[in-house]
């Protein structure tokens, strides 16, 4: 009897340290993965990104490309309105590129070693290696791991990160707010180490051919040199566009810049954030008189949906912006603010001067200095430009993020 007791305790024991073999700690799967990702020599992967920062959800599909030492491809596809739009990173910089229109922006950035992005894998992992307050958990086929996040967006607090076990592959992000609401959610349907890509593949003017133009020609666009760009930072050529805009607001590239700013100074109020009001409503007649801006009834108007506390919307015309028909709604209370919008037409790439910035569904540009800046980006074949002196940046991008179709229009 004693015998067969110990025989059992020996069994007992022999099973728990088998069993206790087979599980990995948070601090065992943290050096395998800091392992994984120096020793990465390419992946690629797709899935779709969910985003919940405004009323409606949106879904992108998402196509991620990476080879070392510093190449990238992300491909972002609105699944609704098949709409795309390319971030790549080659030897020649850091390019965001909109095929429909034929437009290519490029940036001088370290991209995306400043500001990373919940769908890049290198991303996702030092988040993971750079929190020692991780929290960590196992389910039935993947590691979770729950950290800080480290965007570029003072709303997003915390996500959840799932790895499958066997290979540590990404299976799915959460990101949420302080409230533990979550804003974007990334699921992954497939991701592969070490592909080979053809070298095409993070040239910028192949991806360019990849997808036609909304005009359907066949022009390729021509990559500004920084030397060959004004003040501004846009390509040459675009000046005489620049000089037919008709705006309520200094934040313009309109060459008129100093006649509006020499009204502007005696006529400006805190309210209107800087912006001359009598001259606003001189710009607004002659804009309604103009045929262009009754183009501008063609454009899919779109409206923030998560304005600051305080904020409301105070006018809303038809305009001219850059020779094109837009409309400029202002806002104003808490923060004052211009946001214009157009559809532009196909055209030559332009070299970026200012920021660069991940809105999470696009890139968008921050150009500016202190007193007041302007904050671009493309959403569905749509421009929109953000400008003010009193917004800070986070409140910037939040805006931007929530910018969706009028439901009313």
């Amino acid at each position: 009897m004693r015998r067969m007791t110990w025989a059992a305790a020996i069994l007992l024991v022999f099973s728990l340290v088998l069993s206790a073999c087979g599980k990995k700690d948070a601090e065992s799967v943290v050096k395998e993965l800091d392992k994984v990702v120096s020793n990465m020599e390419s992946y690629q992967g797709t899935g779709t990104m969910k985003l919940h920062t405004g009323q409606q959800e949106l879904t992108y599909n998402v196509e991620v490309s990476y080879q070392k030492p510093h190449y990238y491809r992300i491909k972002l596809t609105n699944a609704e309105k098949d709409i795309t739009q390319i971030v790549l990173r080659n030897d020649d910089g850091v390019f965001v590129l909109t095929p429909r229109l034929n437009k290519v922006f490029r940036f001088q950035s370290d991209w995306p070693q400043n500001q990373g992005q919940v769908y890049l894998y290198q991303t996702l992992i030092q988040s993971i290696l750079t929190d020692n307050s991780r929290q960590f958990a196992v389910d039935d086929k993947s590691y979770v791991f729950d950290v800080m996040a480290n965007y570029n967006n003072g709303t997003l607090a915390r996500q959840k990160i799932w790895l499958n076990k066997s290979d540590y592959k990404p299976v799915q992000v959460q990101v949420s707010d302080a409230n533990a609401s979550v804003m974007v959610q990334v699921d992954f349907t497939s991701f592969e180490f070490g592909p080979s890509f053809d070298k095409t593949t993070f040239e910028t003017e192949a991806n360019m051919k990849s997808s036609p133009s909304s005009g359907g020609t066949s022009d390729q666009p021509t990559i500004a040199d920084p030397d060959q760009t004004d003040v501004n930072g846009s390509a040459n050529g675009t000046s005489e566009d620049s000089k037919d805009a008709v705006t309520p607001d200094k934040s313009t590239d309109s060459k008129d810049d100093s006649k509006a700013d020499g009204k502007t100074d005696d006529k400006a109020t805190k309210d209107d954030d800087k912006n001359a009001a009598a001259e606003d409503e001189e710009d607004a007649d002659d804009t309604a008189a103009n045929p262009q801006a009754d183009a501008a009834t063609d454009l899919q108007i779109m409206v923030p949906t998560n304005l600051p506390e305080g904020v409301v919307m105070k006018d809303s015309m038809d305009i001219v912006f850059g020779g094109l028909p837009g409309v400029v709604s202002r806002y104003t209370g808490t923060y004052d603010f211009s946001l214009i919008q157009t559809q532009p037409k196909d055209m030559a790439a332009t070299y970026s001067g200012g920021t660069f910035l991940d809105l999470g569904f696009t890139i968008g540009e921050l150009t500016g200095g202190d007193d007041q800046k302007t904050l671009t980006w493309i959403v569905d074949g749509t421009e929109l430009r953000l400008t003010s002196s009193t917004l800070p940046e986070t409140e910037m991008i939040r805006i931007a993020q929530s910018v969706q179709v009028d439901s009313t229009k």
